[in-house]
């Protein structure tokens, strides 16, 4: 087993190319290992954090005549893109889609997707065996039971793949609060997805705002 570790196996934004698979409302309605309206936000945050790194990012459907459209708080980050819609239920075996990947020139591959078990496991497992670097966004993604995420998370680590939460890998890929390009870029994102971490940054915000009483101290 090669083990994940050293600074250069971290990710890093300029050689990181992110594929988002399969976010519709068919999977959607199916998805039990997490809360709905949690998935869509972290994959929302997840395309968001991508745009804000500069990291290419691309989207794919699979037959969405039958199955739905992407999900619109995705697409809005990237008006005017192009979906690739499949019909390969692995997306690593769509030319199109490979295509795209290697077009980037980058080759540590992220991967974001509904739902975990098939569309996720399949190309990601794949793509680790022609060499390419992969990170699972495990809480951008979902299954239709906790069974099927968990089982298929185990199946991907034993192939060699890495997990990663999209916060963990926004963090990542900022490593440097010194990196001021792209700092207050992250801190958008986080006021809009991240929860307490969000409202509490606001709130830093506030205090420094907030003048000190004269009659203080």
């Amino acid at each position: 087993m090669t083990f994940r570790n050293g600074l250069k196996s971290l990710l890093r934004p300029e050689d990181s190319v992110l594929v988002l698979i399969d976010h519709q409302p068919y999977q959607l309605a199916n998805l039990n290992s997490h809360e709905p309206q949690m998935v869509v936000n972290n994959a929302t945050a997840l395309a968001k954090t991508a745009k804000a790194f500069g990291v290419p990012t691309i989207l794919t459907s699979v037959i969405a005549e039958r199955g739905g459209l992407i999900f619109p708080q995705i697409t809005d980050v990237f008006p005017g893109q192009e979906v690739i819609d499949r019909t390969f239920i692995n997306t690593w075996e769509d030319k199109n889609v490979v295509d795209a990947v290697k077009a980037t020139g980058r080759k540590q591959l992220v991967i974001a997707g509904l739902w975990t078990e098939i569309c996720v496991a399949m190309p990601a497992i794949q793509a680790l065996g022609e060499g390419w670097d992969v990170t699972v966004i495990t809480d951008a993604s979902g299954a239709v039971s906790v069974e099927a995420h968990q089982v298929a998370i185990q199946r991907m680590i034993a192939a060699g793949a890495n997990m990663m939460t999209w916060l963990a890998l926004a963090g990542e890929w900022q490593r440097d609060w010194a990196r001021a390009e792209t700092a207050g870029k992250f801190a958008e994102v986080l006021t809009q997805h991240a929860a307490g971490s969000g409202i509490a940054y606001l709130w830093e915000q506030q205090l420094l705002n907030t003048p000190v009483p004269s009659n203080a101290g």
